[in-house]
């Protein structure tokens, strides 16, 4: 099925299971089913079953979202409890749709709870409560983790998916492995049937057949060996490391949880000549998530990245944010790198790397081999350390289930394309009338920046923006900065801080001699936040 036949599908507002192999763009679609959703002001939740899965979309886990924890079972008391916490009552009254991504990783008692609790807050006995369900995920990839080694342990198990009458969409197009033998090696894989010619291929990228690269992310089954890798390697350099803080705002333990979800560090250490993998996508600057590079200067306020193909770029700092329906719970800021010469198999799930090398030698459960080697683009991209015989296996279950997938997603397919343009319409519209969504007048997409100055034009507090557009202060300074860079200082003009405010600024940053934020952070002892000390740079460069 094409991405486009999976957003008709989606907007006629019924249950989906959006799949397919890794690379066939399951998280751009849902990403632009969000945007179509957030268009027409729908309430939607973002999850996914892991913290990792749940930064790519800007979301939390279902976990915390659903507000069931780590419990394994809702007692009626559990379901009372949950029912009287008016910040959740609130959420799930406010959302229509509800995405959950990286199902696979998911056990079949939390959908169970996520129904259950789903019905007791919207007061009706029909699955989730009504709403719109739509998972996301591949059961070739990594399982869920179970207690005592459970059978049958996967989410489309659950009786909640039974009773959710999920369409299947499965993503047949392939966005990350252009053809080749890496695809014809994977498709194997997904086939349980590894073919003397995969055998073979596989071998000729054996480390004893290959010249050494220097430029590949290796991944690794385990985390002390990724992590001891990273540390090593920062040390074999030369000259002085430079340090990068993490700045979060935000309620704590939602700032916690980010934290351990995103991918770069809270500190993050770097020297010249470090291998180095941005950790999110960034379109303006054409780097995204999986994108290697060298860092080549420490000169400036932040780090100069050479990428492996060739481009310079400056990595600015962004912010990852857990998002509820339109309001930000929590953010945090750094630089987004991290040191590439290792990564767990666990972590680089929904990467694609240019060059990867894999340590399969002590694959422990049927899938790691799998999203280790698909995590490469090509076959030339791709180096092994070894491999034993689980990092080509599949679960039994996962092969025969997916027979099954692709035959529920032709059905619906066809159902689909026998509608007309007009009904599909229709049906769409129906969809949105009945969650209470509106169509709001079309028009051209301008620069993210440029809608900031928009909204200043009106007379709008940075606030105001931030909370307008859903995003963080530290972003909306963020476009500010360029509207500086593009000589917009009366539209600027405004928002200056106070003379006495840009003055103790101004001080700090002359006694530092320097332009970086930590130092005069430090001098001025916190009295004022990084966003407030952004902002008085603006004019004090002016001056």
């Amino acid at each position: 099925m094409r991405q486009k036949t999976a957003l008709g599908i989606l907007k006629t507002g019924r249950n989906v299971y959006l799949t397919g192999a890794a690379g066939a763009g399951k998280t751009h679609a849902l990403n632009q089913y969000i945007e179509y959703l957030r268009e027409k002001n729908v309430g939607v939740g973002i999850t996914a079953s892991t913290g990792i899965a749940a930064t790519h979309l800007g979301g939390m886990t279902i976990h915390a979202w659903s507000g069931i924890g780590i419990k394994d079972f809702l007692s009626d008391w559990d379901i009372d409890s949950l029912t009287q916490r008016q910040p959740l009552v609130k959420r799930f009254e406010r959302t229509e749709v509800l995405i959950i991504d990286e199902v696979s990783m998911l056990r079949p008692e939390i959908l169970n709870m996520v129904d259950q609790v789903s019905r007791a807050m919207k007061r009706t006995n029909l699955p989730f409560g009504g709403m719109q369900i739509v998972l996301s995920g591949d059961f070739f990839q990594l399982p869920p983790v179970v207690r005592g080694g459970e059978d049958d342990a996967f989410v489309d198990t659950s009786s909640a998916w039974q009773e959710g009458d999920f369409r299947i969409c499965y993503l047949t197009e392939q966005y990350r492995q252009k053809g080749g033998e890496l695809l014809e090696i994977l498709n194997d894989i997904r086939d349980g049937e590894v073919s003397e010619r995969s055998y073979e291929a596989l071998q000729s990228r054996m480390e004893e057949n290959l010249d050494d690269t220097t430029d590949a992310v290796v991944l690794h089954t385990h985390n002390q060996k990724a992590d001891t890798r990273n540390i090593q390697e920062l040390k074999k350099l030369e000259g002085k490391s430079v340090a990068f803080e993490m700045v979060s705002a935000g309620r704590a333990n939602f700032v916690e949880t980010l934290k351990k979800s995103v991918l770069a560090p809270e500190e993050l250490e770097l020297k010249v000549g470090a291998h180095v993998m941005f950790v999110k996508n960034n379109p303006d600057q054409d780097y995204v998530n999986g994108t290697l590079g060298e860092v080549i200067s420490l000169d400036d306020e932040y780090p100069r990245i050479r990428t492996s193909g060739g481009k310079e770029i400056t990595a600015y700092p962004v912010s990852w944010e857990m998002v509820d329906d339109s309001k930000v719970l929590a953010s945090v800021t750094q630089v987004p790198l991290r040191l590439a010469w290792a990564i767990t198999i666990h972590k680089s799930q929904g990467m694609s790397l240019d060059s990867v090398e894999a340590d399969l030698s002590q694959a422990f459960t049927p899938g790691q081999g799998y999203v280790a080697l698909s995590r490469a683009r090509t076959l030339e991209g791709l180096k092994l350390h070894g491999f034993n015989a689980m990092a080509l296996q599949v679960h039994p279950y996962v092969r025969d289930r997916d027979e099954q997938l692709q035959r529920e997603s032709e059905h619906w397919e066809r159902i689909y394309n026998q509608f007309s343009p007009a009904k599909v319409q229709e049906l769409h519209t129906t969809f949105i009338d009945r969650v209470g969504g509106f169509a709001p007048v079309a028009s051209d997409r301008i620069p993210t920046h440029l809608e900031t100055r928009s909204l200043l034009m009106k007379g709008k507090s940075i606030a105001e923006i931030a909370k307008e557009r859903s995003v963080t202060v530290t972003t909306i300074i963020t476009h500010l900065e360029k509207l500086q860079a593009a000589g917009e200082h009366e539209v600027l003009k405004r928002l200056q801080p106070e003379s006495s405010i840009c003055k103790e600024i101004a001080a700090a940053f002359k006694k530092t001699k320097d332009t970086k934020l930590s130092p005069v952070h430090k001098v001025l002892k916190g009295k004022y936040t990084f966003e407030d000390i952004r902002l008085a740079r603006l004019f004090i460069d002016q001056r």
